[in-house]
């Protein structure tokens, strides 16, 4: 039962390996990317069109509206049962992201207690009086890894940690997966990583890429239907900025360059959640990706 992870930061081009590995071997791609599960939020995730599919099935993209908040508890939930239905079926899979939480809720346990209403309540009453910010400082101070992994931008994953932290008397993050309690000992990872420098460059241009392809428009329709009712979606990188300009608070031009450096901080807190996997085999951007993928399959 073959079953691939590629992952690691955001540009460093896991969606077009995967389509060319599943290619390869006959397989099909589950997602792992947060923001790729909205419906209508495609040129500001990157999520390929059908025909940058190439004919590979490709699931778990587009099944949630933008006013839906999804749970990391959800998603483990549908992401496991795809896996174990195409893996059943004999289907090489390969999941493919760069939402780090995400593939450790597929890959393993999840060791999360129930939500408090009364601790969440307090933490919200919070937010809404000393914002957002102070709230990270706050988890920054109380656990430093956890603030490198969730963005100051949603509000929503903070308090979560700070009610995980609140309820269990310990760091969010000891409260994550354990790497020996896999539920797939099969699984083989590989991250992708590029020059920092040439990493941001390519960065930029991506977001350049997505004003020329109408980023503007899509996110003027995604308001229409609702994206300001959500608080995951509308904390995504580009769409929270183009809301600002939207909002009369920054200019487009200063929404462009503020997803740029939002995106760049993004990848670096992305390279620092998943260093902390050893499971992980790291491929260069000069290196063959998908022959040392294949080699890896092979020798398995």
């Amino acid at each position: 039962m073959t079953l691939i992870v590629i992952c690691g930061a955001t540009a460093t081009g896991k969606s077009d390996l995967a389509v060319e590995l599943a290619r390869k071997i006959g397989g099909q791609i589950v997602n792992a990317d947060s923001m790729q599960l909205y419906k209508g939020m495609n040129i500001g995730t990157a999520k390929l069109n059908i025909s940058e599919r190439n004919g590979i099935d490709h699931h778990l993209l587009d099944l949630l509206d933008v006013t839906t908040d999804a749970t990391v508890a959800w998603y483990q939930e549908i992401a496991r049962a795809k896996v174990d239905e195409l893996l059943a079926a004999g289907i090489p899979t390969i999941i493919v992201g760069g939402t780090g939480f995400y593939i450790k809720a597929i890959l393993d346990d999840l060791n999360f207690p129930d939500t408090d209403p009364d601790v969440r309540a307090k933490l919200v009453e919070e937010a809404e009086k000393i914002g957002g910010d102070a709230l990270h400082q706050r988890l920054a101070i109380l656990d430093p890894a956890a603030s490198v992994a969730i963005p100051k931008e949603n509000v929503r994953r903070v308090i979560r940690a700070l009610e995980v932290i609140e309820i269990t008397g310990k760091p969010f993050t000891a409260n994550l997966p354990r790497e020996d309690s896999t539920k797939y000992p099969q699984a083989k990872q590989f991250g992708l990583v590029m020059n920092r420098e040439k990493l941001g460059e390519r960065v930029d241009a991506r977001v350049e890429r997505m004003w020329e392809a109408g980023l503007v428009a899509e996110v003027e329709s995604l308001i229409a239907a609702g994206l300001l009712e959500g608080k995951t979606a509308r904390a995504a990188l580009g769409y929270a900025q183009l809301i600002a300009f939207k909002a009369g608070s920054i200019t487009e031009e200063q929404a462009k360059e503020e997803t740029k450096r939002a995106t760049r901080q993004y990848v670096r807190r992305q390279e620092t959640w998943f260093s902390r996997d050893q499971r992980i085999t790291w491929l260069r951007e000069d290196s063959d990706r998908l022959g040392i993928i294949e080699k890896a399959i092979l020798g398995s």
